[in-house]
C-alpha cells in the first residue's frame, strides 16, 4: 500500500525535485529567521549559528554544496517558502496544520510545548492559562509565529504586545512586559543565557508541539532525501552532539 501511494507521488511530482536542482546549481538555500536561540542567530557581523544552522551545513555537506541562508521572518516564512525563495526552511520551526496545508515537514525532530517565561520573582504569579489570561497581564510575543497563535487562541484577555525576538527578554527584565509564551527550549536556553528569567513548569507544556523543518509542498523525492539524511543524522550521533553544544541533553537522548 504504502510503495503505491509513493509510486503515485512520484509519477504526480511534475517539476523536477529540489533534490536535482540543489545539486546542479551547487547551493542549499535556507530560509531562517536568525532571531531564535538557540536554534538559529544572525550576528551583527552577519554570521549565523545555533543548533539548525549547524544542521542546515551538515545537510549543504551531504550534496556537495554550500549553503546560501534566506533572511525571512516569521511572517514572511510561509510565503517566501510559497514564492520559491528556499529550498528548506530551518530554525526552530513548529509543526502545525495550517502550515502542513501549504507546505511539507521533515520527520519530527523533537518535541517542545509551549511554556511561561517570566522573571524568576514572579513564577508563583503565571503559572497557569487561567493566571495569565487575565487584562492586567502584559504579554510579549514576536509577530507571526506559533507564540502568537497561541496567545490569540488562549489568552485574548492579557494584553499583547508584538516585538522582534530579541530585543523580547530585555524588556522582560526591564519589566515593560510580564510574560512569554514559547517554547521549552528556548525559555530554557534564554533562563541559562539571561540570569533572572525561568522558564515556568518546563516539563509540563500548555500546548504540545514538535519541530521539524520546512519543505516545499509536494516534492516528495526531496522530502525523502532529507528525512533520510535527518535519520542518519540521528543514529549516529550527530545530531545529538550539534544539541549538546547549545542544551543539556541527557546522554540517553
Amino acid at each position: 500500500m504504502l510503495g503505491g501511494l509513493l509510486a503515485l507521488s512520484l509519477g504526480a511530482q511534475a517539476e523536477p525535485s529540489h533534490l536535482d536542482s540543489v545539486m546542479q546549481q551547487g547551493q542549499l538555500r535556507v530560509c531562517t529567521t536568525g532571531d531564535y536561540k538557540p536554534y538559529t542567530f544572525k550576528a551583527e557581523d552577519g554570521e549565523y549559528s545555533g543548533i539548525d544552522i549547524a544542521m542546515a551545513r551538515s545537510l549543504a555537506e551531504s550534496l556537495g554544496v554550500k549553503v546560501e541562508w534566506v533572511p525571512t521572518t516569521w511572517k514572511t516564512l510561509m510565503p517566501d517558502m510559497l514564492a520559491g525563495k528556499c529550498d528548506i526552511a530551518m530554525g526552530g520551526i513548529s509543526v502545525t496544520l495550517e502550515r502542513q496545508k501549504k507546505a511539507f515537514f521533515s520527520t519530527t525532530l523533537d518535541v517542545d510545548g509551549k511554556i511561561p517565561l517570566v522573571r524568576c520573582e514572579d513564577q508563583a504569579l503565571y503559572q497557569t492559562v487561567e493566571q495569565i489570561n487575565q487584562p492586567a497581564v502584559r504579554l510579549v510575543e514576536p509577530a507571526g509565529g506559533t507564540n502568537e497563535a497561541f496567545v490569540h487562541a488562549y489568552l485574548p484577555r492579557a494584553q499583547l504586545q508584538l516585538r522582534d525576538n530579541i530585543s523580547i527578554f530585555q524588556e522582560l527584565l526591564d519589566k515593560k512586559a510580564d510574560v512569554m509564551i514559547t517554547d521549552a527550549s528556548e525559555a530554557l536556553y534564554q533562563q541559562k543565557l539571561k540570569p533572572g528569567l525561568c522558564a515556568v513548569n518546563p516539563t509540563h507544556s500548555m500546548q504540545y508541539g514538535e519541530k521539524a523543518y520546512l519543505l516545499p509542498r509536494d516534492d516528495i523525492t526531496w522530502k525523502l532525501y532529507v528525512d533520510q539524511w535527518l535519520h542518519l543524522a540521528k543514529v549516529t550521533g550527530n545530531y545529538q552532539k550539534i544539541l549538546r553544544q547549545w542544551l543539556a541533553v541527557p546522554e540517553g537522548k
